[in-house]
């Protein structure tokens, strides 16, 4: 186990103290994974922030169904009947009184309802099926539609529905292009190990001669891969950071706006772990395979 240790720690040094000796070109191979991984990573984030947006909002749907002003008390009491049967999973009764404050708070119009000479809001429920499929949701909004007393009935959320399966596209077509990245990342890594591999041919060769195994020929390299991989997972965040700081301003701006105190999230630490932990992953495999291809031509060449 200790020898075992010593092997590792020794490739570990070997891949440092070769990435250090080559700064300019660590630090280029670093940036070019780091802005190829930012865009997924970055769309991966965006669309975590309007999940957050989409799960303060109601994604079940809901019909909202106004009582006219004429409607009489056997009406209300019929339709209020008619919600406690079984297709409707929860109903609340929103008063006229009761809406036009919350209306007024939301809105900062405190002053103009206390104008008004009469309430123009009428009674209403809010009710929410418990089948959500469409041809559920437009059976139960058309009977309630016709039931007495009832003046209008809205399907409300039905937009919130389409943006949760357009999130779930997104989310789809980011595994995808984050797919495509890992490609390029591997591809990005095993060209830095192939050339480093070349430039020590002849250090390689000699090795083979005095008995090294392909373990301990491959071993430095693997690691370099897993490190460079490391340094672009750094440098993926890093461009991340910069990003979020540079859009939290105008974003939160937009917010206020639009009265919202939705902020921009960062990401959190186990998303940053596993970051780093993908970038070191297809460093090395990209090194892993890299290093094999070049190390059989070097050895048929020698």
């Amino acid at each position: 186990m200790n020898s075992w240790l010593r092997h590792q720690k020794h490739a570990l040094t070997a891949a440092l103290r070769r990435l250090a000796g080559q700064p300019v070109s660590t630090l280029l191979t670093a940036l070019a994974m780091g802005v190829a991984l930012s865009l997924p990573a970055g769309l991966y984030l965006m669309l975590g922030n309007l999940s957050r947006l989409a799960g303060d909002l109601p994604a079940q749907p809901e019909i909202s169904v106004y009582l006219a002003d004429d409607a009489s008390a056997a009406q209300k009491a019929a339709l209020a009947e008619r919600l406690k049967q079984a297709d409707v999973e929860r109903a609340r009764f929103i008063a006229r009184d009761e809406a036009l404050a919350a209306l007024s708070a939301a809105q900062g119009l405190d002053d103009v309802a206390a104008d008004l000479p009469d309430n123009p809001l009428p009674d209403a429920w809010v009710v929410r099926p418990r089948d959500a499929s469409r041809g559920a949701l437009i059976h139960l909004h058309d009977e309630l539609a016709r039931q007495p007393g009832v003046a209008e009935t809205q399907l409300d959320s039905a937009w919130a529905e389409r943006l949760q399966s357009l999130l779930a596209l997104g989310r789809t077509g980011v595994w995808l292009l984050a797919a495509l990245f890992a490609v390029a990342l591997a591809a990005i890594s095993g060209n830095a190990i192939r050339a480093q591999v070349l430039a020590r041919r002849d250090e390689i060769l000699v090795s083979r001669l005095i008995g090294a195994t392909d373990r301990y020929v491959r071993r430095p390299f693997l690691y370099l891969g897993a490190v460079q991989g490391l340094l672009g997972g750094l440098a993926a965040a890093a461009v991340l950071a910069i990003a979020g700081a540079a859009l939290r301003g105008p974003i939160e701006h937009l917010a206020t706006l639009y009265g919202s105190a939705w902020r921009l999230h960062p990401p959190a630490a186990p998303e940053i772990l596993a970051l780093f932990a993908f970038t070191t992953l297809f460093g090395w495999l990209g090194a892993w395979i890299s290093v094999g291809r070049t190390l059989r031509r070097v050895e048929a060449g020698g």
